[in-house]
């Protein structure tokens, strides 16, 4: 059973025990960034956490920290999104203490050494135009500009080119000393490691009673003005269009969350679900078809993501909105209903067989919900959403003048797709 253990100086640890496995877990979360920056560090939350891998005090080069934890075979990453910044490291379960010190080092004990700090905005101008680059991934930051206008949500995480140039060693620094402090910060450690074990072991390697200036990061909740559809078109010679749907979703404290996570799967979640069936498989417009929510801690939205068939663009736009129709109007079945809460469950249960995905799980939920909820308890929330609830949904959601869409082609007039937004 999962256990949430805080120290003197706000610092939370979530234990997960799995006796069952041989590996452990630790995984860091921090409560910052890229919608908490402001115009001049927009992108230093990536930013920093690239650096945190390019020496520490006990462990000078890059090389050091990957030879430590390549030697046991371990996995390791990191990953920054637009509210929370985040380390782990999965590892043989006997071999565990080196994985809490190598990630206490890191987070505590990084150098930010000027050259490299140099040398890695290249690397991330590098990592910019990859995206910039790809349509299949850009497109999705695309749509987020038009749907979150006048919000830091709009803002790309890696940050622009011209400020990854310019950002100084000095306000870096202080930025992660403003807000990778104790009391905006949670550890999960997941696997075979005793509670006993796992309190020691943060005791030894990171500070658990000194507090710091309450400077956890705050962000303008986003509010919407939005009274009409929107469309962005980015100009690019392709032979095949990515297209990006968006409409309002919810946050990760809105009853109607799991209503929204079921919508979701009964309508493009996977390979037997509406969209995928009536937009490749009955008639071949896509390789690829896909819905997902993106839940923030004051709103959210859901997605439908597809590469097409730039010569069909119009027909498969016209297809996909008359889904959405669909649910509007008749909603789902009851069997539909009952297969995506199976869906739900049986991804749940394989994901959180992995240490690495146990300690996410938990930490996630701690830091951006101020809660802890055990799968089981995320089932009954799902068992209780009716087929009413996803049509009540829908129908809220997908309006005309709730749309966003985002397109990547060799087209540069957004008139004649606007002009298709009917629902």
């Amino acid at each position: 059973m999962h256990q949430k253990i805080t120290f003197d100086n706000g610092l939370r640890l979530i234990h997960i025990p799995n006796k069952a496995t041989k590996s452990a877990s630790i995984f860091v979360l921090f409560g910052i960034g890229s919608r908490h920056e402001r115009p001049e560090i927009n992108g230093a939350s990536h930013f920093i956490e690239h650096l945190m891998f390019k020496g520490t005090k006990k462990r000078p080069t890059t090389l050091d920290i990957s030879k430590a934890l390549d030697s046991v075979g371990a996995e390791y990453n990191a990953a920054t999104s637009k509210d929370w910044t985040g380390y782990y490291v999965k590892i043989d379960s006997k071999k565990f203490e080196l994985a809490i010190d190598v990630v206490s080092d890191m987070v505590e004990n990084s150098l930010f050494a000027a050259g490299e700090i140099n040398k890695e905005r290249g690397v991330i101008i590098e990592e910019i135009n990859m995206y910039h680059d790809n349509p299949i991934m850009y497109v999705e930051d695309l749509l987020e500009q038009v749907m979150f206008q006048g919000s830091t949500l709009g803002w790309e995480i890696a940050g622009p080119k011209t400020v990854i140039q310019t950002v100084t060693r000095r306000q870096l620094i202080d930025y992660k000393n403003n807000y990778y402090i104790p009391q905006n910060m949670v550890i999960g450690i997941a696997g075979n490691i005793t509670k006993t074990t796992a309190i020691a072991l943060v005791k030894k390697y990171f500070n658990t009673s000194v507090s710091s200036a309450d400077t956890n990061a705050k962000f303008t909740p986003y509010a919407s003005t939005q009274t009409a559809a929107r469309v962005k078109v980015v100009h690019k010679k392709t032979e095949q269009v990515q297209l990006a749907f968006g409409f309002p979703g919810v946050s990760y404290s809105d009853k109607k969350l799991e209503a929204l996570t079921l919508l979701s799967v009964i309508l493009g979640g996977n390979m037997s679900s509406r969209l995928f069936l009536s937009v490749r498989e009955r008639r071949g417009l896509a390789y690829f078809i896909r819905s997902y929510p993106n839940i923030y801690q004051d709103t959210g939205n859901l997605v439908i993501q597809s590469g097409l068939d730039r010569s069909r663009l119009a027909e498969a736009i016209q297809i996909i909105l008359g889904e959405l129709k669909k649910m509007k109007q008749s909603g789902v079945t009851e069997s539909e209903l009952q297969k995506a809460k199976d869906y739900i469950r049986g991804k749940v249960v394989l994901t959180l067989e992995d240490t690495s995905s146990l300690a996410d799980w938990y930490v996630k939920h701690e830091l951006l919900e101020k809660k802890l909820i055990t799968p089981e308890q995320k089932f009954k929330l799902l068992d209780q959403v009716k087929s009413g609830d996803i049509k009540k949904l829908a129908a809220e959601i997908f309006t005309t003048d709730r749309t966003n869409l985002a397109i990547i082609g060799p087209f540069k007039d957004s008139k004649p797709f606007a002009k298709l937004i009917k629902l």
